[in-house]
């Protein structure tokens, strides 16, 4: 994806207490043609006052940082009693699931761990600033195995959907890419083991969340554990 020549890029807010990790985010994608850095922040304090000083289009926000943590600073900046919230996606190196509960809950619209590679970060980034989201594949398996294998009501990520019917019928190679969304494979992934190009996993996931309704891959998987495609 690239920005055209009228869009201007997307800005992103780093915070993390590690400066080699805000440094390596900053290099990647201020390399991106349509993203760029506008500030960085080493606390959750400073996270949250560049925020609403410079209402960048994404926040990425560590968990574990001095005088607020990840979440606190989630709460405050995309909150469901904030008015005018950002969008924040958090990226740690902690893979809990109270963590994840917690920024999914506090308004975060996306959860990276750290290792999840360059290429999925700026996709979060991209899918953030557009309104949707994107959760680590491999913790979006976690979540849905704790949906349906749970005997009573397990805490559910913002925005799962109950719909169990889709709209329109999914086509069998949808239903193929759902199946590799509902057992944590990314796009590059899916792309691959398909035979098909990256747009056009694309295109068949679009479709599918037009179909179901779903706003993420989280809740497309969701759809796919709850009826069976796995």
């Amino acid at each position: 994806m690239t920005a055209s020549s009228s869009a201007p890029p997307i800005r992103v807010l780093i915070a993390d207490d590690q400066e080699m990790v805000r440094t390596g985010f900053r290099f990647f994608l201020d390399a991106q043609p349509d993203i760029t850095v506008v500030a960085e922040a080493a606390d959750g304090e400073e996270a949250v006052a560049l925020a609403r000083r410079l209402r960048p289009d994404v926040c990425l926000l560590d968990i574990r940082m001095p005088r607020l943590d990840g979440l606190a600073a989630t709460r405050l900046l995309a909150g469901p009693d904030v008015p005018d919230p950002l969008r924040v996606v958090v990226v740690t190196t902690f893979d809990l699931d109270e963590y994840v509960y917690g920024a999914l809950r506090g308004g975060a619209c996306g959860f990276l761990l750290k290792d999840s590679g360059p290429t999925l970060l700026a996709e979060a980034v991209r899918a953030a600033a557009a309104g949707d989201s994107l959760v680590s594949p491999s913790v979006t398996v976690r979540l849905l195995k704790h949906l349906t294998e749970q005997p009573g009501p397990a805490p559910e990520p913002a925005g799962v959907s109950p719909a169990e019917t889709p709209a329109e019928p999914l086509t069998d190679r949808e239903l193929d890419v759902v199946r590799l969304v509902a057992v944590g494979r990314t796009n590059a992934e899916i792309a691959a083991e398909l035979y098909v190009s990256l747009s056009t996993v694309k295109t068949h996931l679009s479709s599918v969340q037009l179909k179901l309704p779903a706003r993420n891959r989280v809740e497309i998987a969701a759809w796919a554990w709850r009826n069976g495609h796995t």
